[in-house]
């Protein structure tokens, strides 16, 4: 007897690639074995906040799976958004769309602080928590940590990619499908790691030649 047998029901809710989970479908499936995808979208405060769940799967499946789920899930925070692998296929979605979110926060924070009005950025971000059409929990955890660090001294700029981000530009690639947004935000996590980046040294170098442009030092 194996660790799953018929009639078992088997639950993925790690950040896995939609594809695989389509695999481990079929592979179960020829067992008599059900399979459920759980994309799980709240980061580490979900346990007092709440989170959402996006499942993917058989409609039995899924509805033997509801009480767990409605418990699990914030208020409202539960789904069945389609077969097996829409669970997956739609969370590497919502973290691509958290790329693109991040990154124009991230933007507009540069933007400020290099000005030379000497704006209050701690001050500024708070008050877009309240009526402004770009307030999110996403502004709301920004705005916190600029409350303790304005200018985020204590912060080292390597933003790692942990996968579904890119999963997410290779999809819309596969869909002929512009996301110039999460593309640009994932190509931005890439140059976050290079302490010294070769194509702008690249760059650099040509302003110089064609134009005489000082290299900095």
């Amino acid at each position: 007897m194996g660790v799953v047998d018929d009639g078992d029901l088997v639950v993925d809710a790690g950040n896995s690639n939609w594809r695989h989970s389509l695999a481990h479908c079929d592979v179960l499936g020829e067992r008599g074995i059900g399979f459920v995808d759980v994309g799980v979208s709240g980061g580490v405060w979900g346990l007092e906040d709440g989170y959402c769940l996006m499942v993917g799967g058989r409609t039995a499946d899924v509805q033997d799976l509801q009480p767990l789920l409605r418990a699990l899930a914030a208020d409202g925070g539960y789904s069945h958004v389609g077969p097996a692998g829409a669970g997956h296929f739609t969370k590497m979605v919502n973290n691509g769309i958290e790329y693109g979110m991040m990154q124009a926060y991230a933007e507009g924070y540069e933007i400020l602080r290099a000005s030379d009005m000497e704006i209050d950025l701690a001050a500024t971000f708070q008050v877009w928590r309240h009526g402004s059409v770009i307030r999110s929990w996403l502004l709301e955890l920004l705005a916190d940590a600029l409350s303790d660090d304005p200018e985020l001294d204590r912060v080292t700029g390597d933003a790692e990619d942990p996968g579904e981000g890119r999963w997410a530009v290779q999809d819309a690639i596969e869909l002929a499908i512009p996301a110039p947004a999460i593309a640009s935000a994932l190509f931005a996590r890439f140059a976050s790691r290079q302490e010294s980046s070769p194509a702008m040294r690249a760059v650099a170098i040509l302003r110089a030649r064609f134009g005489g442009h000082e290299i900095p030092s």
